[in-house]
């Protein structure tokens, strides 16, 4: 189970992505509101992390701003992000390119080494 010190900060920080987001493309809570199909004090609640958003709602919400769920989860939109936040960004997506390139090596390796094992056929 996530603790609910960590969920209030997943809420919290998603709602401050969105709220961010939101400004970002000028759209009043009512315009976000209205296309998620839910109230604007429903969707304030959204915005201030009151509400336990779902992954179906979090879809939803990525789809309206044209994100990513884990970039709605993940990046601090937040208009105020200082400059070593950014530096810091740029470094977790440098992580997370080697990474899958170490993951994507790691699966060749494997398909190379059952080739080869096809090859000499199995009996040792």
């Amino acid at each position: 189970m996530m603790s609910e010190t960590i969920k209030k900060k997943t809420n919290k920080s998603a709602g401050k992505n969105i709220r961010a987001l939101r400004h970002e493309h000028g759209w009043s809570q009512e315009d976000v509101a209205n296309r998620l199909g839910i109230s604007i004090p429903a969707f304030s609640k959204i915005e201030t992390g009151v509400t336990d958003i779902n992954l179906s709602r979090l879809e939803q919400i990525a789809n309206i701003f044209e994100v990513s769920v884990v970039n709605l989860l993940s990046l601090d939109h937040a208009e105020e992000a200082p400059v070593q936040d950014q530096s810091l960004n740029i470094v977790q997506k440098k992580l997370l390119d080697r990474e899958t390139e170490i993951a994507s090596l790691q699966r060749k390796v494997i398909l190379l080494y059952e080739e080869l094992l096809n090859k000499n056929g199995v009996a040792h």
